[in-house]
């Protein structure tokens, strides 16, 4: 079972993730994360201000490999978002959805019920990878909704309470609690 943790930034997933990691399950950290990092390490192109393009399709090759990892672990699986993810990026832009993008989103699918932290200002806060202003988390959070509707989730928007509480809301949902 490959579970889909996602939502704007700054709304608490990767602290959920991490969360669900600390108690033994298997997680898929964020791509875009890691794909930053690295790309600001080394003086890469592949960011948002320098080659959004590149950005983006590197993002996706990214999660296609770590879905493709994913499938062969025991257990639920919770990613920190997923393929879909993309989806809402090109609705943010503005842009229509490629169809090397939608046919991923077709290929590599997820559990039907996916997880959706909803915008959440008394935790936002920006670091070295969140850059972006609270009007943005709102966007990304609306979109991310719509990239994973169109492909046929059920997004399920989480509670805004402390993490055990969320992981027990999860788990429930998932009936492995």
């Amino acid at each position: 079972m490959l579970v889909v943790v996602t939502g704007g930034p700054g709304a608490g997933k990767t602290t959920l993730v991490e969360a669900l990691r600390k108690r033994g399950y298997a997680v898929v950290p964020e791509a875009a994360r890691a794909i930053i990092r690295d790309q600001v390490a080394i003086g890469g192109r592949a960011l948002h201000e320098r080659d959004i393009e590149l950005y983006a399709e590197i993002t996706l090759t990214w999660d296609m490999r770590n879905h493709r990892e994913a499938a062969g672990l025991p257990g639920p699986v919770f990613f920190d978002r997923g393929l879909p993810d993309r989806v809402g990026y090109q609705i943010m832009r503005g842009l229509p959805v490629p169809p090397h993008v939608s046919a991923a989103v077709d290929l590599f699918r997820y559990h039907p019920v996916v997880f959706v932290a909803p915008p959440w200002p008394e935790i936002y806060v920006h670091d070295q990878e969140r850059r972006h202003d609270w009007d943005h988390a709102l966007r990304a959070y609306d979109v991310t909704v719509a990239g994973y509707t169109r492909a046929g989730y059920e997004p399920v928007t989480l509670p805004k309470v402390d993490v055990e509480a969320r992981i027990g809301f999860v788990l429930d949902r998932l009936g492995i609690g």
